[in-house]
């Protein structure tokens, strides 16, 4: 009785983490470049049953009977990355991915600050002339000049780009976008801010890029809506078997207390 209150119980936390999940997807579903997430969940390892050893001509016999489940547990929230709709924006600065691959922004924390990687290309230029997303993180790209990877600035020039991400200022070519894949995008973790971080970004050299144009977020309002109803329904059920189960061991104390 105590077990099945525990594989109920763990059912609900499981149920709750979900609903987290979908609420957070909801919320986003108009964030540039958005990408969706889902609870994956795994059972408890399964405890065997075994009936009683015997012991028949010097061997010991133990005959597995069946297994008895313990509940559920999280196990990961998995990302979905497929593609949002691209839609037309008039602004010279906002930039969206046409497939696979991530732009790269610098988040000045010191010591040559840190990169991170988004599909969120709604930039604008910052008072110091520099391209920066929402967060003030800087714009990644490659000087064309010298070669290095170094924060975008643009100053009062008018930007432009070609389709693979080449940056000209007042037209003259000046820079290329940062743009970088990963093998696995298992290994991506997101950070916040509609940031990821991830281990060895390999440079995205099949990059197709739209200027004036974003990506929006892949959440699907209409399928988000039905999970959450159905993760309620479940939540509501595995409450009602534990308001049962606490019912029948409050009966089973009451009859065991009583002295006839």
């Amino acid at each position: 009785m105590i077990r099945s209150l525990y594989t109920t119980i763990s059912g609900m936390i499981t149920q709750e983490a979900k609903q987290n999940v979908i609420a957070n997807n909801m919320a986003n579903s108009n964030t540039v470049g958005f990408k969706s997430d889902d609870l994956a969940i795994k059972k408890f390892d399964d405890v065997l049953i075994q009936n009683k050893s015997k012991i028949q001509n010097g061997i010991n016999y133990t005959q597995t009977i069946g297994s008895l489940s313990l509940g559920s547990r999280i196990d990961e929230t998995a990302t979905n990355f497929t593609e949002g709709d691209i839609q037309n924006t008039d602004s010279d600065t906002d930039f969206a991915i046409d497939g696979r691959g991530f732009f790269t922004v610098n988040r000045d924390n010191g010591a040559g600050g840190q990169n991170y990687y988004t599909r969120d290309g709604h930039f604008h230029v910052n008072m110091q002339g520099y391209l920066v997303n929402d967060t003030g993180d800087y714009v990644m790209g490659k000087n064309i000049n010298t070669g290095n990877q170094e924060r975008i600035i643009a100053g009062n020039g008018k930007i432009t780009s070609d389709a693979y991400g080449n940056i000209s200022i007042d037209g003259r070519p000046s820079y290329s976008l940062s743009t970088v894949d990963f093998n696995n995008y298992k290994t991506l973790k997101k950070v916040g801010d509609n940031l990821y971080q991830g281990q060895n970004p390999i440079t995205n050299t099949n990059v197709f890029v739209k200027q004036k144009a974003l990506e929006q977020s892949n959440i699907n309002p209409v399928n988000e809506m039905v999970n959450m109803m159905s993760t309620m329904r479940t939540f509501e059920t595995q409450q009602k078997v534990v308001q049962s189960i606490d019912e029948t061991l409050g009966q089973a104390v009451n009859d065991v207390g009583t002295v006839k």
